[in-house]
């Protein structure tokens, strides 16, 4: 009751000071109803519920895809375990299953990890894979954008070709790779991975430059960066190869 008496008595005294100074009115605008409800819904609106932004939803679904594919590959790796499946097995380090990113639109496939590969674990981190890592970065992508795995995962002894009963042994791996990672476009890396993808005997230099289908998937057959090392001339050939790749990529 005391803080009402009080409040009369303030606007008392602003009345008398501004008819003092020679106001016959308040300085104060006037709302009108019509401004006072615009005004009203403007404020109630910041607190309606929005609805998703397309992007954002899409981005959403993306992570989420990206999740079940990461558990997906997983499990794949947990199934083949310390495999012992074919004679690979008695001279390998490690087993290299692949790496990079599970929603990929892009995937490299080579034929064999090689000594620094077998040693780390991880594909192409040698020579020839310091090769790819440039290769992909001059597409425009970073090589944890990609995936990268091997026909077989298990080195074969000097880095000699995998031999059949090898490949037919270990393929069913990198088939489920490529199942789960769905990418848009297969880079096959020398002649086996070309050959073995796509069934045929038929030379890499006479493949390469074209594109083939695997399961659906466009497949660029390259030659493989360990024959680049040996071949510099050839890495223009090699970059062909790459840019229909992006152009390929740009049509999806």
């Amino acid at each position: 009751m005391g803080r009402t008496v009080n409040i009369a008595e303030d606007i008392k005294a602003v009345l008398h000071f501004y008819q003092s100074l020679g106001f016959d009115r308040l300085p104060i605008k006037t709302v009108t109803s019509k401004e006072l409800r615009v005004t009203s819904k403007k404020k109630n609106k910041s607190f309606e519920p929005r609805t998703p932004n397309s992007e954002l939803s899409s981005s959403r679904v993306t992570r989420h895809a990206s999740r079940d594919k990461e558990a997906a590959l997983a499990a794949l790796r947990e199934e083949i375990g310390d495999c012992q499946r074919c004679k690979l097995s008695k001279g390998r380090k490690n087993i290299v299953f692949g790496e990079g990113n599970p929603g990929a639109v892009l995937m490299f496939i080579g034929e064999a990890p090689g000594r620094e590969e077998d040693i780390q674990a991880r594909p192409f981190v040698g020579d020839a894979g310091k090769l790819l890592t440039r290769l992909i970065e001059k597409m425009g992508f970073k090589r944890e954008e990609v995936y990268i795995g091997n026909i077989v995962k298990c080195r074969p002894p000097q880095n000699r070709e995998p031999e059949e009963d090898e490949i037919r042994t270990c393929l069913p791996f990198i088939q489920r790779q490529v199942e789960i990672i769905s990418p848009k476009v297969i880079v096959s890396l020398g002649r086996i991975s070309a050959q073995t993808l796509i069934g045929t005997k038929t030379p890499i230099s006479r493949l390469r430059g074209g594109f083939y289908e695997y399961k659906g998937i466009p497949l660029m057959p390259t030659f493989h960066p360990a024959y680049l090392l040996r071949n510099p001339k050839d890495k223009w050939l090699v970059w062909e190869d790459a840019q229909r790749v992006m152009e390929r990529l740009k049509d999806k």
